[in-house]
């Protein structure tokens, strides 16, 4: 069936999709708010990269947790080891002793390096014996069972740093829905001239993110999706929504001038919603690209982000077009202000588009230098993954770990945690001296503070006097020792501690984690290490190793999406080009606002330092296909013009003024929908709205208002070339305007 046939069909039967949809929404509206009850935190992490190997191996053969939570203790007059403070301490933990889940308590007299540099701030470790979503939903228990003393209390760790990102993503989404509806609506009011065309958008994007977060809540069900697809969600949704019903519904305005009300739509679906179709595919390609990579938080983005475009896709070719349909003339209903008929060939795009034409060459090269200028940050970008500086000020986690960062060297905090198995017992006189020289090999390191491990109680203790401890009959005898051993080692495991001089995320810590990998097999040990800077360092590498497989099907299957729509090899390649470039002006702003910090006192935020490493590859697969939408509208429009008029320049010049001004609108409410996610308390959240915002304005106004029309214009008639056998057997799919109107 053509799209001319199927909007004749959706026409005809336009009160049933009407009704059809009606009830798809009514049992969708109380499912949707549910849908961040059953979405999971976490998933920056891969079970099969070797950090969480090793973490998975220390938690089997020596029970080690590594989500344990961080009581901080601090007072301004009072040193930690005042009896003030150390009473106080007691009354506060008392309850939490009792707990039945309580399985490990280990206080700053027991490691007096739990103490902050200044004296009066310490922590106590908690372990609890729980799986990871059950701690959780304990957090309210233990933390009612904290009693109140003259101490500042703050819990922190990664279960409460998980429950803060859970808390303030939802909240960053209120706020996003309040800011971004009535900005688009204002956008298209300013648009269309008047309230009933306006309407017709957002009723649509609204529709669009109430079905899929519905089914997004129905789909968690079946598989762990992230909390962050609630953002991707309501930011496709509002924006894809909007976006499409906006090229169709002035279509449809332009159509409703010439013909009856049935064939408008008809000839909507026809031009616009073929146009739709198209580039809703390129969106979905760049999506599904994310279920390629092995970590939680970006497959569960390409799942919902692909669920969200397939419905928005959806109800632009079935649900408006049937409510234009019903419509009809009434569409321009309710006009604040008189509704102009411009002439062609008048306007500022008429004028833009002449000037593009008449000098291609000096609009291609400044623009195309800037994109370039706006890029270059991103030459000395530095990943990592993400912390409690994420959040706002206020959240706990964010508190305790400032508390922290100023109390103590973010490397105390975050050691390098090295699992070391053995052939044998590893107390066995031969793998002590192993372990012994292994660690000796690590401390000569410069760029190591400091190694604990079973062979480094004390430095006066030599290899022998190692042996001959760990030979005693009476079970080691000395205390300290018999408690360090039962922590530290069973069986043929044993956990090693390494701390660097830098912070995790430093070069010098990274490099750290290379060596201690390196000599590991020197010495006949099978070593897997685990730790901040081991998993910022396997993060990184899996997913970069990994990214150009997904670009690489991004780029192809764009390619041919292009291909068959306009027929040509050239215009493929130079829209994944034009793409690009936009892209990676925005990455460049990345770099510059988040990890250099500037406009952070605009933007409410504390400068990261870094970029996180998975933000440039959701922007990627994401913008790759939004930016594509408006190359397919606008060279849907060219194309158009050229089968009628056959002349390139005069094609262009004409699809550019057709489209101008619907691409900047449309551009217009993506941008406001992004920024409304500026507003977001999450720095991640903040860094994707700004960076697609950006993005999209680059993309509607230097790349396809200038860079675009003056490449198109030098190459010609090469923009439209394709080998007879390719052009042969992928013949036209769309018929000329002429053929279609005599069709009608």
């Amino acid at each position: 069936m053509s799209f001319y046939a199927f909007g004749q069909a959706v026409y005809r039967g336009r009160w049933a999709v009407l009704a059809a949809w009606a009830v798809l929404l009514a049992i969708c509206a109380p499912l949707a708010p549910r849908a961040g009850t059953v979405l999971k935190v976490g998933g920056f992490s891969n079970p099969g990269i070797e950090s969480a190997r090793a973490r998975a191996a220390l938690a089997s053969a020596l029970d080690y947790q590594s989500s344990v939570l961080l009581v901080l203790f601090q007072h301004p007059e009072w040193q930690a080891t005042d009896p003030r403070f150390l009473a106080a301490v007691e009354q506060a933990l008392a309850d939490v002793r009792a707990m039945p889940t309580v399985s490990r308590v280990v206080d700053y007299r027991t490691n007096p390096r739990q103490i902050g540099t200044d004296g009066h701030l310490a922590y106590v470790l908690i372990t609890l014996n729980l799986e990871p979503d059950d701690f959780l939903r304990s957090l309210p228990e233990f933390e009612a069972r904290l009693r109140p003393t003259p101490l500042r209390t703050i819990v922190a760790g990664p279960p409460v740093f998980y429950r803060d990102i859970e808390q303030t993503t939802e909240r960053d989404l209120r706020r996003a829905e309040l800011i971004s509806f009535p900005f688009a609506l204002v956008a298209l009011l300013v648009v269309f001239g008047s309230v009933v065309a306006a309407g017709v958008p957002v009723a649509l994007g609204g529709t669009s993110v109430v079905v899929a977060l519905a089914l997004l809540f129905g789909l968690a069900r079946f598989t762990d999706l992230s909390i962050f697809v609630l953002n991707m969600a309501t930011l496709l949704g509002l924006g894809l929504g909007i976006d499409y019903s906006l090229f169709v519904v002035s279509r449809f305005r332009e159509e409703l001038r010439k013909r009856p009300v049935g064939e408008a739509v008809a000839m909507t679906v026809a031009t616009a919603g073929r146009a739709v179709m198209f580039s809703g595919l390129t969106v979905l390609v760049g999506l599904l690209a994310l279920t390629m990579f092995d970590f939680m938080f970006l497959r569960s983005l390409g799942v919902g982000g692909s669920l969200v475009v397939g419905i928005s896709v959806l109800a632009a070719l079935t649900l408006l077009p049937a409510l234009l349909g019903v419509l009809g003339q009434r569409i321009d209903a309710l006009p604040i202000r008189p509704l102009q008929r411009r002439p062609r060939h008048q306007g500022v795009w008429a004028r833009l588009a002449a000037a593009v034409m008449a000098h291609p060459f000096r609009v291609l090269v400044p623009t195309l230098l800037l994109l370039l200028l706006l890029g270059s940050p991103f030459l000395h970008v530095r990943f990592s993954s993400p912390d409690a500086s994420i959040l706002p000020a206020a959240a706990p986690s964010r508190q305790g770990y400032e508390l922290l960062r100023r109390g103590f060297s973010q490397a105390q905090l975050d050691p390098i945690l090295v699992a070391v198995r053995t052939d044998g017992n590893v107390l066995a006189p031969q793998n002590l001296d192993r372990l012994y020289d292994f660690s000796r090999a690590i401390a000569r390191d410069p760029r190591v503070a400091r190694v604990e491990s079973i062979v480094d109680l004390d430095p006066r203790i030599t290899r022998e006097m190692y042996k001959l401890l760990y030979n005693q009959p009476d079970g080691l005898g000395d205390a300290y020792v018999t408690q360090t051993v039962a922590r530290l080692a069973r069986g043929n495991t044993t956990l090693m501690q390494v701390y660097s001089t830098a912070s995790p995320i430093a070069a010098e810590s990274q490099d750290v984690v290379r060596l201690i990998r390196a000599l590991g097999p020197a010495y006949g040990l099978d070593v897997l290490v685990d730790g901040g800077a081991a998993e910022v360092l396997d993060v990184v590498s899996r997913l970069y190793s990994e990214f150009p497989r997904a670009v690489a099907v991004i780029v192809v299957t764009t390619y041919v999406v292009l291909f068959l729509l306009f027929r040509s090899v050239v215009l493929p390649l130079k829209a994944i080009v034009m793409n690009t470039l936009s892209i990676l002006a925005s990455y460049g702003a990345l770099v510059w606002v988040f990890q250099e910090g500037h406009l952070a006192w605009l933007l409410g935020f504390t400068p990261l330092g870094f970029v996180e490493a998975s933000l440039p590859i959701v922007m990627f697969c994401l913008l790759f296909g939004v930016s594509m939408d408006y190359e397919v509208f606008l060279l849907t429009r060219v194309k158009e013009a050229y089968d009628t008029l056959g002349d390139n320049t005069r094609a262009v010049a004409e699809g550019l003024e057709r489209s101008g001004r619907i691409i900047t609108s449309a551009a217009l409410i993506i941008v406001v929908v992004s920024l409304s996610f500026v507003a977001a308390e999450i720095v991640l959240i903040k860094a994707l709205g700004l960076g697609v915002a950006l993005a999209v304005f680059l993309d509607a106004t230097i790349v396809r208002a200038l860079l675009v029309p003056a490449t198109m214009r030098l190459l010609g008639e090469w923009n439209w070339w394709a080998p007879s056998l390719l052009a042969r057997r992928h013949p036209r799919s769309v018929e000329s305007l002429s053929s279609r109107e005599s069709g009608a």
